[in-house]
Order: structure tokens, then C-alpha cells, then sequence
């Protein structure tokens, strides 16, 4: 019978998981264990509204303090979990208090990776953005007028330059890579950032690296960069990706690769131990997935909670979605773009609107929404229904996307079978 359940890991996935189980009548204890200081908070804003002063922190708190309390949930702020006892079934924390479990949840979530010290990682100017900590530091030192390198093109660097340039500092990106968003989006998508960054006066430098950073002693006064060129600077923020929190897991024992590995139920190997959102991977389409998004932590949360009640009794089947906010636009993306081999675009019905639309073997698997929130839709639908556009017909600029044919485009499993 479960009746303590822990959660280890204070961000979206664990406030989900633990809503859902009270939500769903479990009687028995929640505790969350966060390491970080304040109540589980929204992390999307910290490189957009809240960086830029819009929003303030009372407003960043998924849930008050009152609900947990209402709820019967346990949040221990400030608590390391340093140790897993899966004879036991304990959770020791870095205050040596033992937390015992019959269903462990962890939602660890994931690290940004470190510029390295060698080239001027741990100079006093040199930030990276994931936590409430991080924004608050950067919000104290992003001024008019100061000059700010960006190392990394992909969406948190895109981002953060956005911001920095509505905040009206001299802004320089540099990607190592041939292009920005290399990695994640199609060239397509990439040309289009790429001309709303220039147009808003931010400098992007592609296919250049960052050499080392030039110090006064504590400060980055110097970029120096692989193409021989240099830039002064007074701010560095690095965004070159993120690390799965799995070193608790590999500890325990579970299996670890580039996160924590689970099943289809969510589950790791211990069938008394779950990982959900940035730290998990997981299988989906038969491939070992790991997703770094608010709606997969929420997902995942709600599925390991009502897999743990006996609610669902089939597999978790994400429906992965994303969304970036820069300057005055707003991209989304539904689906996942891997292992696309045919890319189509369609002009979006606002002026300057794009969609960029991605197929494997003729097959549906995501859509770039580029202020075209229509075509985001749309996509997101036939998506969801495992229907495909007839290709001929979504890229004629005249035929309403209502209107435009589709096909089954691939078998579905449904989200979850209840009971």
C-alpha cells in the first residue's frame, strides 16, 4: 500500500505530480525536497518578463504558499538530497534527515553547462540563467548602454540577446556552430531568427567561437574570439545547453544515459522509483527521449501521479510542444523535428508571418509556428490525431488550412487508458 510518497526536485514537474495525487484522493504524505530557497516558480519568464522587470517574484510562484499547506504537501526548502537507500527506501538529505518513501519520484530537472574556467568561467561577470537566483542577479547588473556577449545561438541565447537588446544594451552573439539553432530548427527557421536579431541591432557572429575571456583580475573586460576578432564586454552570459540532474540516480544505482532512464510507465529499472520532466528520458516512438519543456514537466507530473493511484494504466505518450518569446514575436512548436528529411514553408497570415514544416518519410513531425499561430494549431491538431497534410496542398498559400487534406499519417496511443 503506498501511503509516503517523495518527490525530490522543487520545480514544475513535482508541484504537478504532487497537485495531481491530491487531486486524485491520495490520503497518504507528499513531501517535496528543493534545493532552492523560495517555493517552486516558473522558470520560462526568468529570461523573458521577469529579466526585463514585468513581472515580479510573488507572481513567479507556481502555487502560495496557503495551497501546499491546504493540500496537505510538504515543501522542505533549502534540502539537498545527498543519498538514496533503495533497501531502505530513504532519502537522505544533506541535513541528515531520512525521508521514507514507498513511491520516489525524482524530478530533478536539469544544469546549464559551465563556460570553462580555463577560458574565464568563473569570472565574476560571467552568468548562466536557470534559476530565480541567477535572474536576480543578472536583473542587477543588466544597464543601458553596457555592453553584453551572448555565447550560445540556440533558444536561451536568442532569448537573453532579445531581452538584452529591448533593454537597449550593445548586444553580441557568438554560435561556434555554422548557424544559430543548428541543432534544433531547419535553416528555414534559423534565416528568419537570424533577420529579427539583426533588425533589432543585436550582432551575431556565426561559425565563431569564443577563444577565452580577457580579465582585469576579477572581471571579463575582453572577448576573444576563434576568428581573431575580439570584443569589449562588461556582461557574459553563456547558454551552450544543459546537463540531466542524474548523479542522485547514478549513485543509487539506476541507469543513467544523458539522463535518467524509465520506461514507458515513467518508471526506472526500481519499479518504486519514477523520473519525470528534464532529468528523465524516456521512450517515445521508439527512440530514448529527453525533453526539456514546461508542458512535458506538467505532463509527466500528472501521468506518474494518476500511473501511481491506478488511474492510467497505459503508457505516457507526450505531446511535445515549445514556445520562445523575442522582441515582439512569438515562435511555437509543436512536435518533435527529429529526423526530418523534407522541410516545407507556408506564409503566415500576419504580415511577415511564417510556418516552417517538417517530414520523415513523408510523415508529419512538427511545425515552426513563426507568428503564425493558425498554422501552430493546426499542426499541433493533426499531430495529436497522428494525421499528415497532403504536402501539395498545405504549401498553397490560398488554401485555408482548415481546408487542406490529411491522411493517417502513423498508428496513436493514446495518452493514457483509465479507469
Amino acid at each position: 500500500m503506498t501511503e509516503r510518497i517523495v518527490i525530490v526536485g522543487g520545480g514544475q514537474a513535482a508541484v504537478s505530480a504532487s497537485m495531481r495525487l491530491r487531486a486524485g484522493g491520495f490520503t497518504g504524505t507528499v513531501d517535496i525536497l528543493s534545493e532552492e530557497p523560495v517555493l517552486p516558480y516558473q522558470r520560462p519568464p526568468l529570461s523573458k518578463a521577469y529579466l526585463k522587470g514585468e513581472l515580479d517574484e510573488d507572481r513567479m510562484y507556481l502555487r502560495p504558499d496557503s495551497l501546499y499547506r491546504e493540500q496537505g504537501i510538504t515543501v522542505h526548502l533549502e534540502t539537498q538530497a545527498l543519498m538514496i537507500d533503495r533497501v531502505k527506501r530513504t532519502v537522505e538529505t544533506e541535513k541528515k534527515s531520512k525521508f521514507p518513501y514507498d513511491r520516489l519520484i525524482l524530478a530533478t530537472g536539469a544544469t546549464p553547462r559551465p563556460l570553462p574556467d580555463e577560458i574565464g568561467g568563473g569570472l565574476e561577470n560571467v552568468h548562466t540563467l536557470r534559476t530565480l537566483a541567477d535572474a536576480d542577479l543578472l536583473r542587477d547588473k543588466v544597464r543601458p548602454g553596457q555592453r553584453l556577449l551572448v555565447v550560445g545561438g540556440g533558444y536561451i541565447g536568442l532569448e537573453m540577446a532579445a531581452v538584452a537588446a529591448t533593454l537597449r544594451l550593445e548586444v553580441t552573439l557568438v554560435e561556434v556552430q555554422e548557424r544559430i539553432l543548428n541543432r534544433v530548427a531547419a535553416p528555414e527557421t534559423a534565416d528568419w531568427m537570424r533577420a529579427l536579431h539583426l533588425d533589432h541591432g543585436v550582432d551575431l557572429r556565426e561559425g565563431v567561437g569564443l577563444r577565452r575571456l580577457v580579465s582585469d583580475g576579477k572581471q571579463a573586460v575582453l572577448a576573444a574570439l576563434s576568428d581573431d576578432s575580439a570584443v569589449g564586454v562588461d556582461l557574459v552570459v553563456v547558454g551552450i545547453g544543459v546537463r540531466a540532474n542524474d548523479g542522485l540516480a547514478r549513485a543509487a544505482g539506476l541507469t543513467v544515459q544523458n539522463g535518467i532512464v524509465t520506461d514507458q510507465y515513467c518508471r526506472t529499472f526500481d519499479p518504486d522509483i519514477y523520473a519525470i520532466g528534464d532529468c528523465a528520458v524516456f521512450p517515445y516512438r521508439g527512440e530514448p527521449t529527453r525533453l526539456e519543456s514546461v508542458q512535458n514537466a506538467c505532463d509527466a507530473g500528472d501521468y506518474v501521479a494518476d500511473h501511481i493511484l491506478g488511474i492510467s494504466t497505459g503508457p505516457f505518450v507526450p505531446e511535445p510542444w515549445f514556445w520562445s518569446d523575442q522582441f515582439d514575436i512569438s515562435l511555437r512548436i509543436a512536435g518533435l523535428n527529429r529526423g526530418y528529411d523534407r522541410v516545407l514553408t507556408r506564409p503566415g497570415e500576419r504580415e511577415g508571418g511564417l510556418s516552417v514544416w517538417y517530414f520523415g518519410k513523408d510523415r508529419l513531425l512538427a511545425v515552426d509556428s513563426l507568428n503564425d499561430p493558425k498554422s501552430y494549431m493546426a499542426g499541433k491538431r493533426w499531430l495529436s490525431a497522428g494525421l499528415t497534410p497532403r504536402q501539395d496542398a498545405l504549401v498553397d498559400p490560398n488554401m485555408p488550412l482548415k481546408s487542406v487534406p490529411t491522411e493517417a499519417a502513423f498508428s496513436t496511443v493514446s495518452k493514457a487508458t483509465t479507469t
